[in-house]
């Protein structure tokens, strides 16, 4: 490619910069972003013009180098929409992954104190609540009288009521007592 002298340069910028920025727009869609990929692909070719090939026109350089930018822009683009997409949850996200841990907060409270319950409260109580096992299953399994298995699950309510905290409690009653 011959030297390009400062004057046939701006020629060529006058010419051509317009029309750039057009087609760049038409590719991206952002007429700011366009023209300053226009004006970096200007700059490349300042900077490089005496390095490209003899064959090269400047007219094929700067368009090709105009598309070429605006594909790679339109990349970046897909991928900071992605993270960005990934990174925020949308409101229903938010509200289900709060459910979630406001669940668990209140499960792990409810098996620390059914944990403190004596011991044949804790089964019948774990068989009833957790398990959803009814009062006619928990009393064969256990080959107990079904008003002994509600003697203790109503002894187990009591005694959580009185450990828990009171929002929990009520928490664990919506839960599991429906």
């Amino acid at each position: 490619m011959s030297h390009t002298t400062i004057g046939s340069f701006e020629e060529l910028f006058r010419d051509k910069y317009r029309k750039l920025c057009y087609f760049a727009v038409q590719l991206i869609k952002d007429e700011d972003s366009a023209k300053d990929i226009v004006q970096e692909v200007f700059v490349t070719y300042w900077n490089t013009k005496d390095t490209l090939p003899e064959d090269m026109s400047a007219n094929g350089f700067l368009y090709a180098s105009v598309r070429n930018a605006c594909l790679n822009w339109l990349r970046r683009q897909k991928l900071e929409h992605t993270y960005l997409n990934k990174q925020s949850l949308d409101p229903s996200e938010d509200a289900v992954a709060l459910n979630s841990i406001i669940r668990s907060e209140v499960l792990g409270e409810i098996h620390k104190h059914i944990s403190a319950l004596p011991p044949n409260c804790q089964i019948v109580f774990r068989m009833g609540y957790l398990e959803g096992l009814k009062n006619p299953q928990i009393a064969e399994k256990l080959g107990i009288s079904v008003n002994t298995v509600k003697t203790q699950k109503k002894r187990g309510l009591q005694l959580l009521k009185m450990r828990m905290n009171p929002d929990s409690f009520a928490i664990f009653l919506f839960f599991f007592l429906k």
